[in-house]
């Protein structure tokens, strides 16, 4: 579906966002696991948590939706059901990582795949531990979708991620809830905690040292009632939006605050934007609160290390504030953007070339020089719900309108996603 979208003279006005999509997930697999029904509000809106409560709903569990409400009949850690199909993931890898945790602590065989381009992305960093946990796995070329999981008794384990991955260690942590004793991973970066944050509301006993996360098996998860924070990945989209139109003013309401996840706030203000916090809330261990944007020119710098690894999701958008920005951007130690929906490094560029906007790109990132402008162009999100997003934010700053092609693919993770910029554009 092709969006059209024009330039405009400032943003202004309130918005609230769906639920964050990774505490969505998690609280949805950790209630089908639990005894009894548990109510989330606010759940994530987009495909790929939707992909999340299909999956459970194939393991038998069973599940009610009332707009942003879900009811999650928990059926407890054995009463996972078998399923009849071959579970669909669609593009979430999210869900094929973290749930592949859970499967491989079943009696029974589950085959899950996803679409093509999830079928292009390597699923080796969860094969490997869960594999010396004692679950047998088959997958294509032994690292590609589709997955064949045959769960049984697992083992405890002691883990070395050989790289930053909150969704890695989120499915270790998960198989070893069906572990006897105490499984623990050892992160190389501090990775965002919602995991840790969920298992304990849900019952079970965490321990957290450093970078060093355990959880001891076999614990009776209790249902919960919950409420899910605003997307803050998603939110980053209209903060950059805000700061890069001049004039604007925008307020985004209840958005998550975890501190594992301010490290795009953070960034953002060191490089001299006008972002203030309107107070803050915890809700079930998550901080939430409303944040203001103003616009800012930034000054422009660097990403590379632990900071790429805290940024990862936000980059693309990131990339069109730095091209705007007094000093450009560089960006190192991204290859992970290489397999993601898209090579997100090859398709970033490709768009801002289109722009007019000189990029240079390398294996592992990229570097945008500052003071560029925008221009009118066609561009293509090559079916990737973030970089669709990005392109809209850069298109608000063109000097004419842009087409974005395949601009559905913000349904991914945010369907409302061009509804909201239109209202703030008003």
């Amino acid at each position: 579906m092709p969006q059209l979208v024009r330039p405009v003279s400032k943003l202004a006005g309130a918005i609230s966002l769906p639920g964050d999509k990774s505490i969505s997930h998690r609280y949805a697999m950790l209630a089908a696991i639990a005894g009894g029904p548990s109510v989330i509000d606010n759940f994530a809106s987009g495909a790929d948590c939707a992909s999340t409560l299909g999956a459970l709903e194939r393991l038998g569990v069973r599940v009610e939706r009332d707009g942003r409400r879900v009811v999650i009949h928990g059926v407890g850690l054995e009463g996972l059901r078998p399923p009849s199909v071959t579970l669909d993931a669609g593009n979430s890898g999210s869900t094929m990582r973290m749930l592949a945790g859970i499967l491989a602590g079943q009696s029974f065989l589950t085959r899950m795949a996803g679409d093509e381009s999830l079928s292009r992305r390597p699923m080796d960093r969860i094969i490997r531990p869960l594999e010396a946990m004692g679950a047998r796995i088959r997958a294509r070329e032994g690292r590609y979708p589709p997955l064949e999981i045959q769960g049984g008794a697992l083992n405890s384990i002691d883990y070395a991620l050989p790289v930053a991955s909150a969704q890695v260690k989120t499915c270790v942590l998960f198989a070893g809830l069906y572990a006897q004793g105490v499984t623990t991973v050892h992160e190389p970066a501090r990775t965002r905690d919602h995991t840790e944050i969920a298992l304990r509301e849900f019952g079970a006993e965490v321990a957290v040292c450093g970078r060093s996360i355990s959880v001891r098996g076999r614990p009776s998860l209790k249902a919960r009632v919950l409420r899910v924070p605003g997307d803050l990945s998603s939110a980053a989209f209209f903060v950059a939006a805000a700061l890069l139109v001049p004039e604007s003013e925008i307020v985004i309401e209840e958005v998550g605050l975890n501190p594992t996840r301010a490290a795009l706030l953070d960034f953002l203000v060191s490089q001299g934007a006008d972002i203030r916090i309107l107070g803050i809330e915890q809700r079930a261990g998550e901080p939430f609160g409303h944040i203001r944007v103003r616009s800012t020119r930034l000054r422009g710098g660097v990403i590379e290390g632990e900071l790429t690894a805290a940024l990862i999701d936000e980059i693309p958008v990131l990339a069109v504030l730095g091209a705007a920005s007094q000093d450009g951007l560089v960006v190192r130690d991204a290859a992970e953007l290489r397999i993601k929906e898209t090579d997100r490094i090859a398709t970033l560029a490709e768009n801002l070339r289109r722009m007019g906007v000189r990029i240079e790109t390398r294996p592992d990132g990229f570097q945008i020089p500052g003071g560029q402008r925008f221009r009118a162009a066609r561009l293509d999100s090559f079916g990737d719900h973030r970089i669709a997003m990005a392109c809209a934010v850069a298109a608000l700053a063109a000097d004419d309108a842009c087409l974005i092609e395949n601009a559905g693919a913000a349904a991914v993770s945010f369907p409302e996603f061009f509804d909201l910029l239109h209202e703030l554009t008003r």
